[in-house]
């Protein structure tokens, strides 16, 4: 599996990357427009990502701007529903706006931090990345 962690906070990316080897190849972009190019850069090599772990308060560009960007990107090249990355928004904000916003532009999950590890692989495990 090849992940995508999306994340301003440098302990945060950490303890990620910490989280997710495991799983697979992990890499890092410390904010919004590093992680849409890294993203678009992993596909046009033919090795695009299985999943996106993604913060929403970051600079240069936010979480949500991220999805919407990522989806409007698979919706050019063709790839729709099932067939795209899955997005995990991983973030301090647990409000009902962010939670729907983020929703309506198409993650599959949407986990509060702190993240633990545990709830982190039983998402991965229902969004079929990991065997359970």
């Amino acid at each position: 599996m090849k992940i995508l962690v999306i994340e301003d906070d440098f302990v945060s990316r950490c303890v990620f990357i910490e989280y997710l080897s495991p799983y697979g190849s992990c890499d890092a972009a410390a904010n919004g427009k590093e992680g849409v190019m890294a993203f678009k850069l992993a596909f046009e090599s033919g090795k695009p990502y299985d999943l996106v772990c993604l913060d929403i308060m970051m600079p240069e560009m936010d979480g949500q701007e991220v999805l919407k960007q990522i989806r409007q990107y698979e919706e050019e090249k063709g790839i729709g529903g099932l067939a795209g990355v899955k997005i995990i928004m991983t973030t301090a904000l647990d409000d009902f706006k962010n939670i729907m916003t983020a929703f309506r532009h198409q993650c599959e999950a949407y986990l509060v931090k702190p993240i633990e590890k545990a709830k982190l692989v039983a998402q991965m495990k229902t969004m079929g990345l990991v065997q359970g």
